[in-house]
């Protein structure tokens, strides 16, 4: 907690300094109108809806995938963010380095804006909150987290090179015990969350739980792309980092 990377440092103050201006300096109409800019709509991709204008046009099409990441409903919404990010954004971060980091948030936000979007399509409720990236930095982070030597491992030397073991295979990853726990218990959760059966978020929000499956299945699929150390597959055949597959 006393050593968080920079850049998860910055995303946090980044996300804390975009809900003060919303809630403290804008009017009820120019936060709509943020809103409207930056959130996720499923509508904006509907051509009928198009075809009568949305607000941003083709840009907001593009970049709304990802800035809506960047905008939370409520404190609660934001803090609670913000707990999850610190536990799993800070030990993805070690790992990949800032620009690797920021751009798998960014792919990993888009990925889980393209379930919500399959899911929603056509539907005019705006979707906000970093939840889809917070859910790919606990996939990455179970790639890598329970490996011998590394920051869950039962043995580890040096804390920095336990964010730099060998990740664990995908094949084999999913054959740990451990890992295997951590997938029920988050699945599990995320489908009473759709259910209806299990609520976080209060009587007028739903939480967008499609949109965390989205960015946790990139996460765990896409992991090996940002990775600079690479895989125990890898190391074992002596092949260099950045050549995981």
């Amino acid at each position: 907690m006393l050593n968080v990377p920079p850049v998860v440092t910055a995303t946090l103050l980044a996300l804390g300094l975009i809900h003060a201006v919303r809630v403290l300096l804008l009017s009820p109409r120019a936060n709509t109108d943020v809103l409207l800019l930056f959130a996720f709509i499923p509508a904006r991709y509907d051509p009928v809806v198009v075809a009568q204008g949305v607000p941003g046009g083709i840009g907001a099409q593009v970049w709304t995938f990802v800035s809506y990441a960047l905008i939370h409903g409520d404190l609660t919404h934001l803090g609670v963010n913000a707990v999850w990010f610190l536990a799993f954004g800070t030990a993805v971060a070690r790992r990949f380095g800032p620009v690797r980091f920021a751009i798998f948030f960014a792919v990993t936000a888009a990925a889980g804006a393209a379930m919500h979007l399959a899911a929603h399509f056509g539907e005019f409720v705006p979707m906000v909150g970093a939840s889809a990236a917070i859910s790919g930095c606990m996939a990455a982070a179970i790639r890598f987290a329970f490996q011998h030597g590394g920051p869950l491992g039962l043995w580890r030397a040096h804390e920095a090179h336990a964010y730099h073991v060998p990740a664990a295979p995908l094949r084999h990853a999913l054959m740990d015990a451990r890992i295997l726990a951590f997938l029920l218990v988050w699945f599990g959760l995320n489908l009473l969350l759709g259910l209806g059966s299990l609520s976080l978020a209060g009587e007028e929000q739903e939480i967008a739980w499609q949109a965390h499956i989205g960015g946790f299945l990139a996460g765990l699929l896409l992991f090996p792309w940002f990775d600079p150390v690479g895989s125990a597959d890898d190391v074992g055949a002596g092949r260099g980092p950045d050549t995981a597959a």
